[in-house]
């Protein structure tokens, strides 16, 4: 097989990625589903006032996309379209930061209104990047002479460009701290280095540090978790 070929395969298969069969009625009951639920977490929020009804509004909306995103992933799995649905994530996501924002002042709203920029941002960029391509798993082993050195190097440089960057794991696990309801992000510090976050400062309990390595080890590119958090 030459170099050519092996190129052409490679590109059919990357697109064959996204190629899933279709489930349009599964998908319209899912996302039909995930509005009517969207509906009554709303109406929940008719009791509150100022700005606890402004963040329950927008934890409604933020589970709807992701909603959304889990029936687009299951029933309707395209690149475009798988594309589109993480970007509303990162949208919803980032409106409910800037909501709890809203409760803080000073130099401390200024900072959390930065991170759940950087986090929509890195979330966008990563809706955006399509590393499931046939280069990571081409077989070369079947080639000789160039077409194999050639398809060696390939497959290593999309292999390293699926590496996540150190801060781009940093901004993700702090803005998924930072969504968490029942954790005071702002005492926690996040450290990341070759894909090892680390994570100091203090919570209220050990519930609340062992919750923080979780959603930590949730995220991608993340190798390990160096929990250091005291519980105060």
């Amino acid at each position: 097989m030459n170099r050519l070929m092996m190129l052409a395969l490679a590109t059919a298969m990357s697109g064959a990625a996204y190629a899933a069969p279709t489930d349009s009625a599964a998908y319209k009951a899912a996302t039909a589903k995930a509005d009517s639920d969207y509906q009554a977490a709303s109406a929940q929020c008719d009791g509150q006032s100022g700005n606890a009804q402004t963040i329950c509004m927008q934890e409604a909306k933020a589970a709807r996309a992701r909603s959304n995103a889990d029936a687009v992933a299951q029933y309707k799995n395209t690149k475009k379209a798988t594309e589109k649905a993480q970007i509303a994530v990162a949208d919803a996501d980032y409106n409910l930061a800037r909501a709890k924002c809203a409760d803080q002042a000073g130099g401390a709203k200024d900072s959390c209104i930065n991170d759940a920029k950087a986090a929509k941002n890195a979330a966008v960029t990563e809706a955006k990047s399509d590393y499931r391509t046939a280069e990571n798993n081409t077989d070369c082993s079947a080639l000789s002479g160039a077409d194999k050195a050639s398809c060696m190097t390939h497959t290593k440089s999309a292999a390293a460009g699926a590496v996540v960057a150190d801060s781009v794991i940093t901004t993700k696990v702090k803005a998924d701290l930072l969504k968490e309801p029942d954790l005071k992000s702002l005492d926690v510090h996040v450290d990341t280095a070759n894909g090892v976050v680390t994570l100091s400062g203090f919570v209220a309990s050990q519930a609340e540090a062992d919750r923080a390595a979780q959603l930590a080890r949730g995220v991608k590119g993340v190798s390990d978790v160096q929990n250091t958090l005291q519980v105060k």
